[in-house]
């Protein structure tokens, strides 16, 4: 068992590699299948011992090996979040049919996060086929009637789209779509809670960078990780959740 812990891991590690090549490729409206990868400061096509994930980084040090500019910490960021994620949710779910829908979630969230914090946009191309994906995922596996994971995407859609209409413009549009995807695989009651833990984590963050200066007042900030935290906690752990938070009612 902990031989296939440690593949899941490698594995996911892999994956996270090349979800940062198709985040970064996607926002330069390039090709992800060619040129082959490459440093993006001096274009050198990467060696054999540059492609390991995560080991490259530390062992070069954060810099090409060609040019020595430094590389962005969002490569290995990418890459650690990916396999953190992926071992998480396999872990929980189990070997199960659920494990589809969860690990395509999953690696929308993560192209969502790894293009939001780079942009700060999340992309149609990336989000309306996987709203597609899902659907038909969900058509096939699924705990809940169809219907209730369909009226799931219209509740994540509705509330994020009423969120952007009060804030005048304060929510993405990229951020509604995401939310429609997220509501097929959660259902309504769970993309609720997902709306309020993100809410609550994204306005932590904001608090944070604000006093340490980071970022400004009224500045921008990437909403993408806090969806991301927050579908992912409520995906996961909503039940236990709401049972705890019922007990505290009684």
């Amino acid at each position: 068992m902990y031989i296939f812990d440690l593949f899941i891991i490698l594995f996911s590690l892999v994956f996270g590699s090349f979800f940062n090549v198709v985040a970064i490729r996607l926002l330069k409206k390039e090709s992800i299948s060619y040129p082959p990868s490459h440093c993006t400061s001096c274009n050198h096509r990467l060696g054999f011992f540059d492609l390991f994930p995560l080991f490259s980084y530390l062992f070069i040090k954060g810099r090409c090996r060609y040019c020595k500019e430094k590389i962005s910490p969002l490569y290995p960021l990418g890459e650690a979040m990916t396999a953190i994620i992926f071992f998480v949710v396999y872990k929980e779910i189990g070997l199960t049919s659920e494990l589809i829908p969860a690990i395509l979630l999953s690696t929308l969230l993560i192209l969502s996060v790894l293009t939001d914090i780079r942009e700060k946009l999340i992309l149609d191309v990336i989000t309306l086929p996987s709203i597609v994906v899902l659907v038909i995922v969900r058509f096939f596996i699924g705990e809940e009637p169809f219907l209730t994971y369909l009226l799931g995407s219209v509740v994540g859609f509705g509330l994020l789209l009423l969120l952007a209409v009060v804030s005048k413009g304060g929510m993405g549009g990229g951020d509604i779509k995401l939310y429609a995807a997220i509501g097929v695989v959660l259902g309504p009651a769970l993309t609720v809670m997902s709306l309020v833990l993100a809410s609550f984590v994204g306005a932590i963050v904001g608090i944070l960078l604000i006093a340490l200066k980071i970022v400004k007042r009224k500045e921008p900030i990437a909403f993408g990780p806090s969806i991301m935290i927050g579908t992912l906690v409520a995906y996961l752990y909503g039940e236990e959740i709401w049972t705890w938070y019922s007990s505290l009612l009684l």
